[in-house]
């Protein structure tokens, strides 16, 4: 039956070919190029498009590998000035690629729901095994769906790399878990949002209790962190800095209309414009990456000092992950909205164990998959990336609402409370209003961010609630348990 399931959300990826795609799409087309075209040394040098390379050294080789295959497809996609080449060819071997390499992640999550899964549901009634739910839930993830193989990424193999390593956690296989997570950082650095959780883990688990090119480099981090674009990308991140942006705009006109600012004092480019830049808030203090920094650690601090004083074994180490990942996101610089999976997606795992991590997971799944929402903003397109999105929160709730045997109401979904389903509801009349009343007002040329404002801040609120009340959970649980290493 899993293979069944895997066959068949494959079949719907490749539905999805022709649908839009965005810039991503042109950027893995130049990397393909770049690393094809130019020896190793100059990849990270390289600017004849915008889209430089600016993923770790191993993707870089991921790409090539790609490359020796890309070129029986249409050798002009592999010229570097050949900018926004998108031939049919190009398009089919792009979408390609991306199913085939998803069958890591597909073989990761048959490994974990075979292996690792923890039996304590057994016994209860299931609309379909826990195993199954899961394995469902994990492979139709709605978020993956709509980043990869629509707007155009390879986020599938990546988590699925993740979840190799987090089943060798569960087995108790440290050095082969810590080895698969430096290939993950070495193929995106985005990860690094995890590594605090893996170093305390590993450093309690495994090493306290068992007796067991130069001159590139400055190119390199300069690429890998690019600190000149500003605290917020494009599409803003729904988090802290969407609130504190917000928080700044609505003072500067109070103090506009007060007479406390002239207009003189704004700056033309503003952080509503939709612009991928530097900018310093008006009223507020103007963030800095350190300032993120910092505000990340302190974030993630109670979590890691939590694994070290009260491991808890697999379930502990998958939530100081994810409350690691939610940190990072939650107070990093130049966060992309896409950086939600990294919360969803271990959050699956824990939403099979127990009840509290299930109302959790149904919560931050919904608002992060929504915020993901301006990422597709093609008409056509418009009513897959809702329907992707509603059958996967209809599976979720069904699923883990049959599991913990909830007592359902026509008026609150399972698991949540009153409040939490309003909030829910409140996406209805939100997408309404960005699709359609935002149009229908005229209001396209002199107010465009505003429907991305809004979906942003909305999201905000509730990424941060469930972080909030997640973090909370953990903190609260304070049961012991170490496990023996290989």
């Amino acid at each position: 039956m899993f293979w069944y399931i895997a066959g068949i959300i494959t079949a719907l990826k490749l539905t999805l070919f022709p649908s839009y795609h965005s810039t991503d799409f042109e950027v893995h087309r130049n990397w393909l190029a770049i690393t094809y075209s130019l020896p190793h040394k100059d990849w990270y040098y390289e600017k004849t498009s915008e889209w430089t390379l600016d993923y770790p050294p191993l993707f870089a080789w991921f790409e090539k590998c790609l490359a020796q295959i890309a070129q029986y497809f249409d050798p002009a996609m592999l010229e570097i000035s050949n900018l926004n080449y998108a031939s049919p060819a190009t398009v089919l071997f792009q979408r390609m690629s991306v199913v085939f390499v998803d069958f890591v992640y597909i073989y990761a999550i048959k490994e974990y729901v075979t292996k690792c899964l923890s039996k304590t549901q057994k016994g209860k009634h299931f609309l379909i095994s826990p195993e199954l739910s899961l394995a469902i839930l994990l492979m139709a993830n709605a978020g993956l769906l709509i980043v990869d193989h629509m707007h155009f990424q390879y986020n599938g193999f990546l988590y699925g790399i993740l979840l190799l390593s987090l089943n060798k956690i569960t087995q108790t296989h440290y050095l082969k878990a810590a080895f698969l997570f430096a290939v993950l950082l070495n193929l995106k650095h985005i990860f690094l949002y995890m590594a605090p959780a893996y170093f305390i883990y590993l450093l309690r688990n495994y090493c306290f209790s068992s007796n067991k090119g130069m001159n590139q480099l400055p190119q390199l981090i300069s690429r890998l962190f690019p600190f000149k674009r500003g605290l917020c990308h494009a599409y803003w991140a729904p988090n802290i800095w969407a609130l504190y942006n917000v928080i700044d705009k609505v003072l500067t006109l109070i103090a506009v209309r007060a007479g406390l600012l002239t207009s003189d004092n704004l700056q033309q480019a503003t952080m509503t414009g939709g612009l991928v830049q530097e900018f310093h808030h008006t009223v507020l203090p103007t963030i800095t990456p350190l300032i993120t920094l910092c505000c990340t650690v302190v974030a993630i601090m109670p979590a890691v000092i939590h694994t070290w004083l009260y491991p808890q074994g697999t379930r502990g180490f998958i939530r100081c992950l994810t409350l690691c990942a939610w940190g990072a996101f939650m107070f990093g610089w130049h966060v992309h909205e896409k950086a939600i999976l990294m919360v969803i997606l271990p959050l699956t795992l824990l939403a099979f164990e127990k009840k509290k991590d299930a109302h959790i997971f149904l919560l931050i799944s919904t608002v992060g998959h929504c915020s993901l929402f301006p990422l597709i903003f093609t008409q056509p397109e418009t009513p897959i990336k809702y329907i992707i999105v509603i059958l996967y929160a209809v599976l979720a709730f069904t699923f883990l609402g049959d599991i913990y045997l909830v007592n359902k109401t026509w008026y609150q979904l399972p698991l949540l409370s009153l409040p939490e389903t309003l909030y829910i509801v409140g996406f209805v009349f939100l997408e309404i209003y960005n699709s359609i009343i935002h149009s229908v007002l005229n209001l396209n040329e002199i107010l465009p961010f505003l429907p991305l404002l809004l979906t942003s801040v909305y999201c905000a609120i509730g990424v941060f609630y469930t972080w909030v009340c997640f973090y909370w959970i953990h903190l609260s649980d304070k049961n012991i348990k170490i496990v023996k290493t290989e």
